[in-house]
């Protein structure tokens, strides 16, 4: 709130969406550390360990790559046509129903996406909390909502830039300070960590020998590439933060910082759930039902100090609000700017996106409370799952918008962005009776970008003819 408060005394109207592009590109690439961690990964990353080993950094691998392409892709087009929202790339390059086909699927992913982030926090605290306060859910997830209103409301980026700097160093402290007191409790050095790291076989990195193995190397790690360049490159909320650097070339270098900081941290966080797991074993202690609940199980039942489990709220609200402010920010960018088209000039622009901030404010509880009776497996692959059916239409629209000159059916789009994820559920519920036992796993989203990149293909214009829209 105090941040909130220094960065909104002297802002203007359209602050809420670039913070005045003034932003030095090394606060926001610290800040963007968090956001993109979330609470998913707080949570989710340690618990998959013992079913996943430390597979996960084949993803992560593929991330890296993913932002390479961004920041040498996609940046210098969206810097180059000078965008507050990067889906109006897709009015100028096909048409009005395009562009609001791109702007609509952003909006149903990162409502999606983000709700069920915000869950896990919700979760883990009504369980610490709330719970022993009488207090109920729906109240815990109001508070919690209200509270990123109410600091985002009037300075959105410029406010939440800062934010994530306080709230990535809040993470990343807490997560070395819990391995610490971890490591003490087990009577472990740096070099002991190492050692058990070394030696269990939850530590196997990379799987090349069976492709029916949803965690075989090729499929993560193209996976990798492919969701950073939808979920980073082609999403408004990472994308907004990069637009308010100074120019394209700090944007660049914010993208590529960023970027390679997802690796060391995302192993950290693997090292500290194989040491879950090995405390669990050592201690010959009951292994909980779900593996997004081992850490909280570990860091708050009482069986390290007092401290470690302090720590674990800290850094678990740390994260998700970090990626939930961000989100509810872009989420009122994208809905006023391409749903509404509510200009800059606009002489009721402030109120109007207010309006919408609250409104993106309440479909985000709505929407916690629903997915409350649906959470059951690793939230992490659940976040993923969606975003393969929703980001995979983006991902086709901006292919084909980038590596092809054609022209298509302007108003047949949004058909073809609704059949692409249909026809990609389709495929992954027959797959392995179709292909001898191949499993789809997070490949889903490119084999989604396939399907809209050929329904594209067949609404091609015939040459002489006009572009509506």
């Amino acid at each position: 709130m105090l941040i909130s408060w220094l960065t909104t005394r002297r802002v203007r109207a359209d602050s809420f969406y670039l913070g005045n592009r003034k932003t030095a590109w090394y606060v926001i690439a610290f800040g963007m550390v968090g956001s993109s961690i979330s609470g998913v990964t707080f949570i989710s990353v340690p618990g998959m360990v013992g079913a996943s080993h430390f597979s996960y950094i084949q993803m992560v691998l593929g991330f890296v790559v993913g932002y390479v392409v961004v920041a040498q892709v996609l940046l210098p087009l969206y810097y180059g046509l000078g965008l507050t929202s990067i889906y109006a790339y897709l009015h100028k390059r096909f048409g009005r129903h395009s562009y609001k086909t791109g702007a609509s699927f952003f909006l149903l992913s990162r409502l999606l996406g983000s709700a069920i982030r915000l869950l896990v926090v919700a979760i883990v605290l009504q369980a610490l909390v709330f719970d022993k306060l009488g207090i109920p859910f729906g109240v815990n997830v109001f508070f919690t909502i209200g509270l990123i209103f109410l600091y985002t409301h009037k300075g959105g980026v410029k406010t939440i830039i800062w934010t994530d700097t306080l709230q990535t160093f809040a993470l990343l402290s807490t997560l070395l300070l819990c391995m610490v007191g971890l490591s003490q409790a087990m009577g472990l050095s740096p070099k002991g960590v190492w050692a058990l790291v070394r030696e269990s076989d939850l530590s196997r990195t990379f799987f090349f020998d069976n492709p029916n193995d949803t965690r075989y190397f090729f499929k993560q790690f193209l996976a990798g590439v492919f969701t950073t360049i939808t979920m980073t490159g082609m999403d408004q909320d990472m994308m907004q933060k990069n637009l308010s650097c100074k120019n394209l070339r700090d944007a660049q270098r914010n993208m590529r910082t960023y970027g390679l900081a997802f690796l060391p941290v995302n192993l950290l966080f693997l090292v500290l759930g194989l040491l879950f797991y090995a405390f669990i074993a050592r201690n010959g202690l009951a292994m909980p039902g779900k593996p997004d609940e081992i850490f909280p199980y570990i860091a708050t039942g009482g069986f390290l100090h007092p401290v470690v489990g302090v720590l674990f709220i800290v850094g678990v609200v740390a994260a998700a609000y970090s990626s939930a402010d961000s989100a509810m920010a872009a989420l009122t960018t994208s809905f006023t700017i391409d749903i509404l088209g509510v200009k800059d000039d606009d002489p009721c622009l402030r109120r109007k996106r207010r309006w919408v901030h609250a409104g993106m404010s309440a479909v985000f509880l709505l929407l916690i409370l629903v997915f409350k009776f649906f959470y059951s497996e690793s939230i992490i692959n659940t976040v993923y799952k969606v975003a393969s059916y929703t980001y995979g239409p983006l991902l086709g629209l901006f292919a084909f918008g980038l590596f092809t000159k054609v022209q298509v059916r302007d108003r047949w789009v949004p058909l073809v962005a609704i059949a692409s994820p249909i026809l990609s559920f389709a495929l992954s519920e027959l797959s392995p009776a179709l292909f001898s036992g191949y499993q789809i796993g997070f490949e889903l989203l490119i084999i989604n970008g396939l399907f809209t990149f050929a329904g594209l293909a067949l609404l091609r214009q015939k040459k002489g003819a006009v572009k509506v829209g």
